[in-house]
């Protein structure tokens, strides 16, 4: 049986998913990096059961893999930022794995990235490939890079982020929009911590205004705690997960919230700041024989933890709806399908990621967490 030739720009999270379940369904997936080699930066990652779920149908050795690393929160907390006050509370663990089939998980991005990229041939993997210019033709697209290489394919995803070139190419140049939000990130060790509460479950301090927060969860196994926290600087622009801060910004930033938030701060030895960018929800994701996933599709805010997951099952309904296509006339009408899957569901998730007000004081999660990307197409 004839195969599509699928390009994949970017083997970040969404682009490797993607690439490891087209490959499944019998599709010749090649993957295009800008980097030279993969890279150990990034942010921690929460991987709610819908994620997880997606991540284990890509099979046994990528659900062995993140879960050697990850850690498993426990519960699901919302505190007050001032007096304390525990508004919601969810059960993960054991009782999530048993209504949606699947944990939380805790995990680095690196971690999460070797799992994946261990789940596909490394040979497909080109690394050094900055995408230049991209040509849409009536039965494919010709993607050509700065190093002189082209080629030829049925079809071109772009998983290439918030500044994705394969989006600008099929929807005109456009920059993401700053959303006046910083985020600092911290990981500190759990030993350091004794006697602080529920430090290992995943606990969301919601601070005065909807872009104050602070957020913590386990992370190595539950050896080490993870902080992440947001507030509205519109004096900071840098967009880079690698950039120092400073902890008495942090701690500052934080003063007035309850003491068992900042006896986590009052933890941390060192700091990254970075700016938070989004963009609107986009009403159509594909144009002719390109589609984008992912960032390139729908960048959104942390506040709902779901950026990481929509990736992932973008890439695992992406390959469904492409499962049984060999003729490059079919992918049109699959990626139609792929928008009608994925749009409002992303589009919901990104808008309410924006308000920042889910679960506060509780609510159903299962929308959310009993999404199964197996079984939608």
């Amino acid at each position: 049986m004839s195969k599509l030739k699928i390009g994949i720009a970017g083997a970040g999270i969404g682009g490797l998913a993607a690439a490891i379940a087209l490959r499944e369904m019998g599709q010749d997936v090649v993957v295009f990096e800008h980097t030279k080699q993969f890279l150990r930066v990034g942010a921690d990652i929460n991987l709610t059961p819908n994620a997880v779920r997606a991540l284990d149908g890509l099979g046994a050795d990528v659900a062995a893999a993140v879960r050697r690393t990850a850690a498993r929160p426990t519960h699901r907390i919302s505190r007050t930022w001032d007096n304390g006050e525990e508004t919601s509370r969810l059960e993960m663990g054991d009782t999530a794995e048993q209504k949606y089939g699947a944990p939380q998980l805790t995990i680095h991005r690196a971690d999460l990235l070797a799992a994946l990229a261990a789940a596909f041939p490394a040979e497909r993997v080109l690394f050094g490939k900055h995408v230049e210019h991209i040509q849409a033709e009536e039965q494919g697209a010709t993607v050509s890079f700065d190093d002189g290489s082209s080629h030829k394919l049925d079809l071109l995803v772009g998983a290439d982020g918030i500044h994705s070139a394969v989006r600008s190419a099929m929807f005109g140049q456009e920059r993401p929009r700053f959303t006046g939000v910083v985020a600092y990130r911290a990981v500190v060790p759990a030993e350091s911590l004794a006697g602080v509460p529920n430090l290992q479950a995943f606990t969301k301090w919601w601070g005065p205004t909807p872009e104050s927060q602070i957020v913590t969860f386990p992370l190595n196994a539950g050896k080490d705690i993870f902080i992440f926290a947001t507030t509205a600087q519109e004096s900071w622009h840098l967009e880079s997960w690698t950039t120092q801060g400073s902890v008495q910004e942090l701690r500052d930033s934080y003063a007035g919230f309850h003491p068992d938030a900042r006896v986590l701060l009052d933890a941390c030895d060192e700091v990254l700041k970075t700016a938070l960018y989004e963009r609107d929800p986009l009403p159509a994701w594909a144009s002719g024989h390109l589609v984008v996933l992912g960032d390139a599709a729908h960048p959104m805010m942390p506040f709902m933890a779901q950026g990481a997951g929509m990736a992932i099952e973008d890439g695992v309904v992406l390959a469904r709806v492409l499962r049984g296509v060999t003729q490059s006339g079919g992918i049109p009408a699959a990626l139609r399908r792929f928008e009608e899957l994925r749009i409002e569901r992303t589009s919901k998730i990104q808008l309410g990621s924006r308000g920042n007000n889910w679960l506060r004081e509780g609510g159903n999660a299962d929308w959310v967490y009993g999404y199964d990307a197996w079984k939608v197409a």
